[in-house]
């Protein structure tokens, strides 16, 4: 029994990291035979993953099929505007808690991301854990699952913003400012300047989907 919840736990984080990092995009199928062979695991654990990402909306049913979920205009806004108010009260707990470690740790990101510039898929993985970094710093563990369901669905998204010109070097600086109130215990400088993040990069998402309707 014990051996099967883990091969059940494992199943499930190999599709969900499968889907987080773009091999499975929005209104791709997936089939459990074919997950099955890519992953090395046993159809049962595959099948149980996939039911249980479904309950969590991650995926959806195309008749028999179930095919990864895709977020129209109206959930896209819904889940920013819930992104901005949990990140920013962990960028704002994390002013008041965060060790003179964890801030350290998060200053070599922001420094290190710069040679990352010019590559969107990487520096969209820097900046998931960058933040995931700041989500661990405010020391609740509440707001942090939260923010793990939050995320989850970010990668619903087909693209990031992050691939739009310029907007890699402008998150960056984003990242620095709010480290820095971190580091000088600025709980409402923190966490607005994390809401202020969010926001612009919401806007510059709106503004590309409105691009790639044009074409």
């Amino acid at each position: 029994m014990p051996q099967s919840r883990q091969s059940n736990k494992d199943a499930y984080a190999l599709i969900l990291e499968a889907i987080d990092v773009g091999v499975y995009k929005p209104g791709d199928r997936l089939v459990e035979s074919d997950l099955a062979e890519r992953f090395g695991v046993s159809r049962t654990p595959i099948r149980e993953a996939l039911q249980r990402l479904e309950t969590q909306s991650l995926l959806e049913r195309d008749g028999r099929s179930l095919i990864v979920a895709s977020l129209d205009h109206n959930q896209m806004a819904e889940l920013y505007v819930v992104r901005s108010e949990l990140e920013g009260l962990a960028a704002g707990l994390a002013a008041r808690h965060a060790t003179a470690e964890e801030i350290k740790v998060l200053q070599d990101m922001v420094a290190e991301d710069a040679a990352l510039v010019g590559d969107p898929p990487a520096l969209s993985r820097a900046n998931r854990r960058f933040h995931e970094q700041i989500h661990l710093a405010s020391h609740n563990r509440y707001l942090v699952q939260q923010l793990d369901l939050v995320h989850r669905s970010m990668a619903l998204m087909a693209t990031t913003s992050l691939a739009v010109q310029g907007r890699g070097e402008i998150a960056l600086r984003e990242h620095k400012a709010i480290v820095d109130a971190i580091a000088a215990r600025d709980e409402e400088g923190a966490a607005r300047a994390l809401k202020d993040h969010i926001s612009d990069a919401f806007m510059t998402r709106l503004k590309q989907d409105a691009v790639d309707r044009e074409k």
